[in-house]
């Protein structure tokens, strides 16, 4: 159906809740108590952070200040600068791997389209047994999802004869802009959340299994 799948990779591909909330207990910002908690100020606080353009190394340590103002923390430096660092390290959904490579041996081309920088994705695409065709980061577009700027410039680089899919778990980020673009989209729905709009995706999965089924 598809000759190229695109991904998001933090929360699609990479365990991004499980890494960020045990970098920031590691680093003395919270603890495990208030794990709901931390998941949500996250959730509240990124789209003001990424409004404008700055690095996302810069997004995660401000990330880190203000998660922990929100729980009446005052955060050091030392503490902001290692969230970021903990990046390389978030793991794989148990999934990843076993869909990206049955994916690659059916001959689909595959893509990641993420709001990082290129060095934090370099360390993370280490986690990955398959290449990727195209990547596209918020650092070569100066611009954050659920901007458009990542979905047209992959579309630049895949060109228009080609069949293209995008895979992602965050509606906000990834369905919603796609919709507006009329770029196919499934939403992998790991947690089985309701939309925050009604907008509606191509496809719900839950699992990148599913999807892999689905497409080969």
């Amino acid at each position: 159906m598809y000759d190229i799948v695109t991904f998001d990779c933090y929360g699609t591909l990479i365990d991004w809740e499980q890494g960020f909330v045990r970098a920031l207990l590691a680093a003395g910002i919270g603890d495990p108590l208030d794990r709901a908690r931390i998941v949500e100020l996250y959730h509240e606080l990124e789209p003001e952070i990424e409004s404008d353009y700055r690095s996302y190394r810069e997004v995660l340590a401000e990330v880190a200040r203000r998660v922990g103002a929100g729980l009446g923390l005052e955060v050091s430096d030392e503490q902001a600068r290692s969230l970021p660092a903990s990046l390389p390290s978030w793991p794989p959904f148990g999934d990843t791997n076993r869909a990206l490579e049955r994916l690659a041996a059916a001959g689909i081309g595959l893509g990641i389209l993420s709001n990082v920088d290129d060095d934090l994705l370099a360390e993370t695409r280490k986690h990955f047994t398959v290449d990727f065709d195209i990547v596209v980061t918020a650092e070569q577009v100066r611009s954050y999802k659920p901007g458009e700027a990542h979905f047209v410039e992959a579309r630049r680089r895949i060109g228009d004869s080609k069949r293209w899919l995008h895979a992602a778990q965050s509606h906000f980020h990834d369905v919603e802009p796609c919709r507006k673009l009329g770029i196919p989209v499934a939403w992998i729905n790991r947690k089985n959340e309701r939309p925050g709009s009604d907008i509606l995706p191509d496809r719900e999965l839950r699992t990148l299994d599913e999807l892999a089924e689905w497409l080969t």
